[in-house]
């Protein structure tokens, strides 16, 4: 475990030099210097280029709007929620996808009416001398001014120009799609009169004069139709909010670089958004006006049947004889027919809502609940989602062409509806029990009436039959009358406050001082941060500095980058400065060895924290340099989990150290030797299950003690310490550990494993090597490889010749001035 002590480790990274990152942003002056005048350069030219944005504002009040003629009688129920509600589904409706793209549809403004201004095409809508009427449910050119130019009042030029493209995009806005069409390269050019009709297979559309469009001969205007669908995203941006002073107002502002495009959107969104409430509002009226106009039918010809069945028995018959002491108990009888009615009526209408919401998927024309005498607030209000539901899909159709949203749409509907069934179920349950009762006590009536004469009875049973159908009747003509008084005194909740207007002024930019002030900022802002990632963020060792400060193990060399496709670099090329580093080591190894008076084999172990920071490529090298040496050499391949060592040596890692371990080859079968004299290489084989207990098997002791007999120099190429255990098992037979550390790779924090090993002793005889490092001081020669050596490269070792990026000359230039 870590002790106390291991925490200095941590403590001298954050001692942050502060003079030494003062210098280094002034080494980095020209950066300075260069992002400096790249931002001040792109807020010029943004400056120049930049439309002037304007911005227009409109003012609503959302009420709640009770209508005048709704009484405690009235059993038609058109508004729920709040005031509140109400504003919050107005502001969520005002940026909702389905409204913007109503509006945008009946506006038609996918469609740009453009001048070409020096630097870009100005949007001239409302200017114009003319107008485009197309044909949306054919194919309109996408994305490409269309040039018209007037020869004369009548006539016009129109151009389209083609690149080599043989086909072009055009939309269909009425079916929602794109269609690719062919086209000839070029620029296409023909006349047409005002008011004929252009038919092309990209253009169908007729070109119409305002009134009093002024002299426009001669003038060349541009027209281009955008995509539906991101028309719609740039105006779901609209700004609404809630006034602070009043909940119920709510303001609405719009952005952009024409003001009478601007005023018209928010003067439609209004007024659709009006309309569309009101609609809602009034559809519990029209469906229930059109449910009891059909009841009303069949109603009136039962009553008429009842009537002439009334008349047709008190002929020759003494009426006033026959209703003698049945009075009373035909008005209890009717009162109960009355209450019996209503409970069935209610039962039906369930039945009904039940069997039409199993079977159709338009909820538009439910009539009310209330119709039926139902006044369950959940039924009402869910009734009524369904309806207004129902009328926003229809509406739906005409601008949303994505199944996917329908899909969505539709989901939600079915929630609503789910909830409705289950809400008739619980209703259902309950009215039964009355109907019921009321049975019981109609029965009790009869019981009654059947001590009386057979006429009497007669009598008294289509004298009911008639009032049950009389007030039936008179009912829902109460009721019509009602439903058509609350439809024509609706109201809507939303009126203006302010329409949107083009007063003057509204300008909101560019401003041009912003531009540079940021562009200030930014100039120097982004190579600081540049400046202080890499030198306070970047945790990777870079140099010895880095290692001295962090441990007190070792340096035992420094390896540089190297510049050849394989890992045997010191083989390829024996005389470079890469080779000379891992002679360098070797030397420092051979005096290691001799302090400590090892004598025969010497067995090097090779390991690091991490996967990726070269510990099989010194371990290769390593190798090459005894067996350059005329030494017996020969890597073991220990690294069990993820065998690499064979690669580079064209050699099979069929079999190996693991069919040694478990006793199925000898030393002599798992051998392989390779093409560089004395180096023979022993890979790791098949990937075994158990690979940590293969390591500390006695076979393991047993097969080094018989590479001892065969070598001089036995390297053990290990799995990274910093992730598996396998190379601390493997210490105990090593006569010196090699730990790799490579530039820009391994972590700083990482050290503080190796120092956790080396503290307790797992790892002894241990050494750092530098890997991949390039010195990037002022002082350098070459590529980095001198370290050590100086000017004698020149004359000892083959130079590295490559070619130099672009990015290192322009270092190379700096760091020699």
């Amino acid at each position: 475990m870590l002790n106390a002590k291991d925490f200095s480790l941590f403590e001298n990274q954050n001692n942050f030099d502060f003079k030494g990152f003062l210098l280094k942003i002034i080494s980095y002056w020209k950066w300075f210097l260069a992002c400096l005048i790249v931002t001040f350069f792109i807020a010029y030219q943004v400056n120049i280029r930049k439309e002037k944005i304007y911005g227009m504002d409109a003012s609503i009040v959302v009420k709640d709007e009770n209508n005048p003629f709704f009484t405690s009688n009235t059993s038609l129920v058109f508004n729920w929620g709040g005031t509140s509600d109400k504003v919050q589904t107005v502001i969520n409706t005002l940026k909702s996808r389905t409204h913007n793209e109503y509006v945008v549809d009946k506006l038609e403004f996918y469609m740009d009416y453009l001048r070409k201004g020096e630097y870009n095409f100005q949007d001239i809508y409302g200017e114009t001398p003319f107008y485009i009427q197309i044909d949306k449910n054919k194919n309109q050119l996408a994305g490409i001014p269309v040039q018209i130019k007037f020869l004369n009042e009548k006539e016009y030029l129109l151009s389209v120009p083609f690149d080599e493209n043989a086909s072009v995009e055009t939309f269909n806005y009425a079916q929602g799609i794109t269609e690719k069409v062919n086209v000839a390269s070029g620029t296409f050019e023909k006349k047409y009169t005002v008011g004929e009709t252009v038919h092309l297979p990209f253009l169908n559309f007729k070109l119409l004069i305002n009134n009093n469009p002024g002299m426009y001969t001669g003038n060349e205007y541009y027209i281009r139709f955008n995509s539906f669908d991101g028309t719609v995203a740039n105006y779901k941006g609209i700004n609404v909010d809630i006034d602070t002073k009043a909940a119920s107002i709510v303001r609405l502002s719009l952005q952009g670089t024409n003001k009478k495009r601007l005023v018209d959107y928010l003067n439609m969104t209004v007024e659709v958004l009006k309309k569309n409430q009101l609609n809602s509002k009034n559809q519990f009226a029209k469906n229930t006006i059109a449910f009891i106009d059909s009841t009303l039918i069949a109603m009136e010809g039962q009553l008429k049947d009842s009537e002439k069945e009334l008349k047709d028995f008190r002929k020759d018959k003494n009426v006033f004889q026959l209703q003698g002491g049945g009075e009373k108990i035909t008005e209890q009888l009717t009162e109960f027919d009355i209450e019996k009615d209503a409970i069935t009526r209610k039962i039906n209408y369930y039945n009904s809502l039940s069997s039409y919401l199993q079977k159709s998927t338009d909820y538009s024309k439910l009539p009310a609940p209330t119709v039926a005498g139902i006044e369950d607030p959940n039924i009402v209000m869910n009734v009524a989602k369904l309806i207004q539901f129902s009328r926003e899909r229809s509406e739906m159709a005409y601008s949303v062409k994505s199944q996917k949203l329908f899909n969505e749409f539709d989901n939600q509907m079915n929630a609503t509806k789910r909830v409705l069934l289950e809400n008739i179920s619980s209703a259902k349950s309950a009215i039964m029990m009355d109907l019921g009762l009321i049975n019981k006590r109609i029965g009790q009536a009869e019981s009654t009436i059947r001590q009386l004469p057979e006429e009497q009875q007669e009598l008294m049973k289509i004298t009911r039959k008639y009032d049950l159908n009389d007030n039936i009747y008179n009912t829902f003509l109460q009721k019509r009358s009602e439903a058509d008084i609350v439809k024509a005194s609706n109201v809507s909740d939303i009126e203006f406050i302010d329409t949107a207007k083009d007063i003057g002024g509204g300008l909101l930019g560019p401003k041009t001082s912003v531009n540079y002030i940021l562009a200030l900022l930014l100039g120097i802002l982004i190579p600081l941060v540049v400046v202080f990632t890499i030198t306070i963020l970047d945790n990777s060792i870079h140099a010895t500095e880095d290692i001295e400060r962090l441990t007190a193990i070792p340096i035992i060399g420094i390896v540089g980058k190297k510049h050849t496709e394989s890992n045997m670099a010191v083989y390829e090329k024996p005389k470079s400065p890469l080779a000379e580093s891992f002679r360098s080591i070797r030397s420092s190894l051979q005096f290691l060895y001799k302090k400590q008076k090892v004598d025969g084999t010497k067995i090097l172990m090779l390991t690091s924290s991490v996967g990726g920071e070269g510990k099989t490529f010194c371990s290769i090298n390593m190798a090459t340099v005894f067996a350059l040496s005329e030494k017996r050499t020969v890597i073991v391949g220990l690294d069990l989990r993820k065998p690499r060592i064979f690669g580079d040596f064209n050699i099979e890692n069929n079999v190996g150290v693991v069919n040694y371990l478990i006793g199925q080859k000898s030393i002599q079968e798992i051998v392989q030797h390779t093409h560089v004299p004395y180096l023979d290489v022993i890979t790791s084989g098949p990937i075994p299950p158990n690979p940590s207990e293969l390591l500390i098997s006695q076979a393991m002791t047993a097969m080094i003690e018989e590479l001892k007999e065969l070598y001089d120099y036995i390297i053990l190429d290990t799995s990274p310490v910093g992730l598996v255990s396998d190379a601390l098992e493997l210490a105990q037979y090593c006569d010196a550990t090699l730990y790799v550390v490579r530039q820009g790779v391994t972590k700083k924090g990482m050290l503080a494993i190796v120092n956790e090993k080396h503290k307790r002793g797992e790892l002894h005889n241990i050494s750092i090597v530098l890997n991949g490092f390039e010195n990037r001081s002022q002082y350098s020669y070459g590529y980095g490889y001198g370290y050590g050596y100086g000017t004698y490269t020149n004359s000892y070792m083959e130079e590295e010749i490559r070619d130099l990026t672009l990015w290192e000359k322009i270092k190379s230039k700096i760091f020699k001035r």
